[in-house]
């Protein structure tokens, strides 16, 4: 097997995050949960786009120690009548996707081949990470497990049954994403350290060190 160098992560890591998904999938509840562990029950929906960042540390992956991810994370509104708007500002240097459905609702899992492509328009394939959102309320299913992992198997990608109320699998579908966009920047670069390599997460990470929304 050939050997695999070893990576030394000198400064933080950035990376930007975008949540794809129709109006009330629950986007802005999963990052809220995420960066703040705080869930709203009253929906607030999002008028145009909303940003937050989190910083925390992840084992190395390719050598000793930890390393800082500095994430931004954008949330945009859902609502039909916005895609038209959606153009290169938003998408522009978004290095991986989360595209979250509801599993309450049928046609919000159908309606992620759109967003997805949309993304997909402007990146290129970028790492993408399905989840079916809502999970707690699984007793109002019309979405099942088969559906998503169907959609993921199409977008060659891993999904999440997450719920931003119970805190079900958000933290893991991040760093799971993370994990996807670190190992494609390992491969692309052969190896050698670039500036958009994050660090894989183990069972012993822990997000830390300071949270922040921005205005």
């Amino acid at each position: 097997m050939e050997e695999v160098p070893s990576v030394k992560f000198e400064r933080p890591v950035k990376m930007k995050v975008c949540f794809v998904g129709d109006f009330a999938v629950g986007k802005t509840s999963l990052a809220e949960r995420f960066v703040h562990n705080r869930f709203r029950s009253a929906y607030v929906p999002t008028i145009g786009t909303q940003i937050m960042k989190k910083q925390f540390t992840l084992a190395n992956p390719r050598g000793k120690g930890m390393v800082q991810i500095d994430m931004v994370i954008w949330d945009i509104m859902g609502q039909k009548g916005f895609r038209e708007l959606l153009n290169e500002a938003y998408f522009h240097g978004t290095r991986a996707v989360l595209a979250v459905c509801d599993v309450t609702r049928e046609e919000t899992l159908e309606d992620l081949n759109y967003w997805i492509d949309s993304v997909y328009k402007v990146t290129g394939r970028i790492p993408v990470r399905i989840l079916g959102n809502k999970w707690d309320l699984r007793h109002m299913l019309k979405t099942d497990e088969a559906d998503i992992a169907a959609l993921a198997k199409k977008y060659e990608t891993g999904y999440n049954l997450t719920s931003a109320k119970t805190g079900r699998d958000v933290e893991t579908a991040f760093y799971a994403l993370a994990e996807r966009h670190i190992i494609e920047k390992l491969a692309a670069s052969k190896g050698h350290q670039t500036e958009e390599i994050a660090a894989t997460p183990t069972e012993q990470s822990r997000g830390m060190s300071s949270v922040e929304e921005a205005t």
